[in-house]
């Protein structure tokens, strides 16, 4: 079963081949061999094809429908979005039939469920549906194109001041405490309760050759000469 409301897979190729209508003259034919020839909407032709057909620019053969087409001769960018807004307004009543104007900006999921609801499409289909229509709004000037929001989100982003790093809260453990510039005060040599501890290390080389009696004494002098004594 065909689907009742066209797609495209990306709102690209219908932007080059509007635009290339409207800055050209509209051919007396537009085919998909034409789209092919004029290279704007590579691999999505046939689609395209679908949309002008259902929008009622063209008839089933690729005809050009003259009473349909005066929007694409409006050289001023608001004349021709308000008779492109004409044919995309009549092209889809049903959705205008229920929603009125608030359709322009309904947001994706509910296009969604009225184009796979109207169609029983697929959701990928679905999907496709609900972006080209809002493709189509965009062209009708009545929302941003995803060029132009991305353009705006650009210049936006160059003008605002940079971010300032966020402040470190306590409960994250980011809190510092003051820091005490003040050099530090080393101890003074009239302090009462300083204590200074001395290590002596003796190193004591026994005699190789040497016997009992020999290490003995040398501990029992080390022993009354250096431990023993008052």
């Amino acid at each position: 079963m065909a689907n009742k409301f066209p797609y495209v897979a990306s709102a690209g190729p219908i932007i080059k081949t509007i635009d290339h209508l409207r800055r050209r003259s509209f051919p007396s034919e537009v085919t998909a061999e034409t789209l092919r020839k004029l290279g704007v909407a590579p691999k999505n032709e046939s689609f395209v094809i679908n949309v002008l057909q259902f929008l009622g620019v063209i008839d089933g053969d690729g005809n050009k429908v003259g009473a349909k087409t005066s929007a694409f001769v409006q050289h001023k960018d608001e004349e021709f979005q308000r008779e492109f807004e004409t044919l995309v307004r009549d092209a889809y009543g049903e959705l205008f039939d229920l929603y009125g104007d608030d359709a322009w900006e309904m947001d994706r999921a509910s296009l969604v469920q009225f184009f796979r609801s109207s169609d029983h499409s697929s959701e990928i289909v679905g999907i496709r549906q609900a972006s080209t229509f809002t493709c189509l709004a965009g062209l009708s000037g009545r929302i941003d194109l995803p060029q132009q929001r991305e353009t705006a989100a650009r210049k936006k982003s160059a003008t605002e001041p940079p971010a300032k790093p966020a402040a470190r809260s306590r409960a994250s453990g980011g809190h510092r405490p003051p820091v005490n510039h003040e050099p530090a005060k080393l101890p003074s040599g009239n302090t009462p309760d300083q204590r200074v501890g001395l290590t002596v290390r003796i190193e004591v080389n026994l005699p190789a050759d040497g016997d009992q009696d020999t290490y003995d004494n040398i501990f029992r002098s080390i022993r009354k000469n250096l431990i023993d004594v008052e």
